[in-house]
């Protein structure tokens, strides 16, 4: 007979003592659970004493969260929170450095205990731990442990980080600033000063003001890859937390110590590759520094402004500036405005008379006007180039330089993303992005020549213009997604991607979606499905047997705490723990966590998972939503929440869940895999049928002959 289910069966340890195999009652309360215990190995003072797990991260056990105790669980008596906590309150004020030392090391794996750090806290702990750092003048072993011990309490909380002190603050600063610390200090600093830019406008301009870009510039030179990494995070934690201004003056300034060349040399081809986390950093620089585009591509042209119309009137000069040499006083004015009409309208403006006109949408705006600029100053020779051999093509050949420059500006924002908020995973960056100062207008001057090209192998007339630029937005898109290193190399690929090269793409995967739609292919195709979806389960099972490392997101999104979940390979159980950072794939006995899949009762999506109903729902949050789910579990509806690391993992979880829990599979991922295996599978059943073509009935059967004289008998034959 099963046990009740307020009844769990666990063992207790003791240093020194047997275990204890005891039925841990749920509903009996935990005090009376901890006295029969100690009386069981003959201890007094019950109440000195607590639970606690003896594997994973050793968490005290209350009565929040006894509930999440399961059968089969390994329990240790220890020390209670409060006598702990007491007990290295006083450790860390003790003469003997050895006992602070240990106190103090104690102390930070500790207080990543909830229920101890509050005890900790309440004692005025944290109070304690300023004065180490205020007054303290140890560098070493001891501070590393101060810090760490300072940053885990804090996780929890309880205490806001406006509380910091001056003299506090400034000794994190100050370790920043120098190098006579030792290395795992400086990193500790650094994320402590990470932590305090969002949290208000006050610290935030502390941090700025303190801590230099040109210091952080030389940490990121560091070669250890922590102090680095660490160094990229305080770095962006500035930059979004900077106003619009600041973060244009910020960015020009990096640019101005040439960042971007520091980081396509000695991060992105360093000997080894980006981690998650550095990607992200980059990503985030990436989208920044793009978003500075905003202003400009989100202003129309003004057509009162002087220097606005400077600069479009410089674009016919430098384009027919032979044309414009005869003196002014020759040319009357309504000549001379007949002939910049005329000129305007070999540009490629649709409205020549007043070309400014043309700008006045926003976007692209004032962005599209830059862009043709620059292409006209930086590389003079290929703008002429385009524009007259233009002008003395046909009318209705010729490809329209400045309407191409409004469209292609307009397809560029929208393929980089630029004026949408960061995203808070992500880690699309673009590895020639840091290889080049002017990025965008770099890029518009190849893609504007790729229009040009494009066009001509089109022989493209006016009434091709959407079509051309969409071929050219497929072009742009299909480089971009090989992550070219370098503009040049962008350059080259782009251009020998050209529109045979992208007709023959697109026929193969026309080819590769099509399907014959034949009522007996149709039938063969309803009688395959079985099989394959079986086949697609079995795949599934399999990923979650070996597992998937994910991150856990706190409220201030920090990312660096790491758990890994899997399947056991007899698919009764689900195995999970936290595991340090640069461990892909741990053996399933180090995952101290389990879920019996029998206790599983539903998966939830984005919105409707717990730890999703508190975030707000700006844009921000959208991707954040689209990877989280959650296993609901037990009698008592536990929940396992999960945020994947891509889209993908996230459909195979959602599908080997919904194998475990007999239920249909779902994403859209497991109906693209179906349609490709039932592609490849009916292609090479009809083979043999090849340029035949497939009735959509069956043919007639043909009616009985009149008589069965040419039937052969055999009995004839044997004699």
């Amino acid at each position: 007979m099963p046990p009740p289910k307020d009844v769990v069966k666990i063992a207790i340890q003791m240093v020194g003592a047997i275990p204890q195999l005891i039925e841990l009652q749920q509903t009996k309360p935990l005090a009376s659970v901890l006295k029969d215990v100690c009386d069981a190995w003959s201890l007094p003072n019950a109440e000195r004493y607590a639970l606690q797990y003896a594997d994973g991260r050793q968490t005290y056990i209350t009565e929040l969260n006894r509930g999440e105790i399961k059968n089969g669980s390994i329990l240790r008596l220890t020390t209670s929170p409060d006598q702990e906590a007491e007990r290295l309150y006083s450790g860390i004020q003790s003469n003997n450095s050895d006992v602070k030392t240990d106190s103090l090391k104690k102390l930070a794996s500790l207080s990543q205990d909830v229920t101890f750090a509050q005890e900790f806290i309440n004692r005025n702990g944290l109070k304690q731990i300023f004065y180490i750092v205020e007054e303290g003048s140890d560098t070493g072993e001891m501070l590393a442990h101060t810090l760490k011990a300072f940053m885990e309490l804090m996780e929890h909380d309880f205490v806001s980080w406006e509380i910091l002190s001056a003299a506090f603050i400034k000794k994190i600063v100050n370790y920043v600033n120098i190098n006579a610390v030792d290395v795992s200090v400086q990193q500790l600093s650094l994320s402590i000063l990470e932590n305090m830019v969002p949290t208000s406008r006050l610290l935030f301009e502390l941090v700025k003001k303190e801590v230099t870009l040109d210091r952080l510039l030389t940490h990121l030179q560091a070669s250890n890859a922590k102090l680095q990494l660490k160094a990229m995070a305080l770095l962006i934690a500035l930059l979004l937390a900077a106003t619009d201004a600041e973060q244009r003056d910020m960015m020009e300034y990096l640019r101005e110590k040439n960042i971007r060349q520091f980081i396509h040399k000695n991060i992105i081809h360093s000997s080894e590759p980006p981690g998650d986390e550095m990607a992200h950093y980059l990503y985030v620089l990436q989208s920044i520094s793009l978003n500075l585009c905003e202003r400009r591509m989100r202003t129309p042209m003004d057509p009162y402004s002087q220097e606005q119309r400077e600069l479009l009137q410089s674009l016919r000069q430098t384009a027919f500036e032979s044309e414009s040499e005869a003196p002014a006083s020759n040319v009357s004015t309504e000549r001379r405005r007949s002939l910049c009409a005329k000129e305007f309208r070999k540009l490629g403006f649709m409205n020549n008379s007043n070309p400014a006109e043309d700008l006045r949408r926003a976007p692209p705006g004032l962005l599209a006007l830059d862009n043709m600029v620059y292409f006209s100053r930086h590389t003079p020779n290929a703008y002429s180039r385009f524009v007259l051999e233009n002008s003395s093509r046909e009318d209705k050949h010729e490809c329209p330089f400045a309407r191409s420059s409004i469209q292609l500006t307009l397809i560029l924002c929208e393929i980089l993303h630029v004026g949408e908020p960061c995203s808070e995973t992500a880690q699309a960056f673009y590895p020639m992005f840091f290889g080049q100062d002017h990025f965008f207008e770099e890029l518009f001057c190849i893609c504007i020549q790729l229009v040009n090209k494009t066009w001509k192998e089109m022989r493209a007339t006016q009434e091709d213009f959407d079509k051309v630029l969409q071929v050219v937005r497929e072009q742009i898109t299909r480089t971009l997604s090989l992550k070219p290193t370098s503009l040049e190399l962008f350059k080259t690929r782009v251009n020998a991607l050209n529109y045979s090269e992208i007709l023959k793409l697109r026929q193969t995967e026309r080819l590769h979606q099509e399907e014959t739609l034949a009522v007996p292919v149709l039938e063969l195709r309803e009688r395959l499905k079985p099989e394959l979806l079986e086949l697609i389960r079995q795949q599934r099972l399999l990923h979650l047997c070996e597992g998937t490392l994910f991150r856990k997101i706190s409220s201030r999104r920090r990312q660096d705490k790491l758990w890994y979940c899997r399947l056991s390979p007899n698919h009764k159980v689900l195995h999970y723990g936290d595991v340090e950072e640069g461990m892909h794939s741990p053996p399933i006995e180090s995952l101290p966590e389990k879920i019996p899949v029998a206790d599983m009762k539903m998966l939830l999506v984005g919105k409707e998972c717990p730890h999703m109903k508190e975030k707000s729902s700006g844009k921000q949050n959208k991707d954040i939503l689209e990877l989280a789910f959650s296993i609901v579990y037990d009698v008592e509806e536990y929940c396992l929440n999960f945020i994947a690391p891509s889209r993908y993992e996230v459909s195979l979880w959602m599908d080997g869940l919904n194998v475990l829990l007999g239920k249909e599979m779902t994403s859209e991922r497991m109906q693209r895999d179906l349609d490709v295996l039932l592609s490849m599978d009916l292609k090479l059943r009809l083979l043999d049928l090849e340029n035949i073509n497939i009735p959509d009935t069956p043919p007639p059967v043909p009616k009985p002959p009149s008589n069965l004289n040419f039937c052969y008998d055999f009995r004839h034959a044997e004699q």
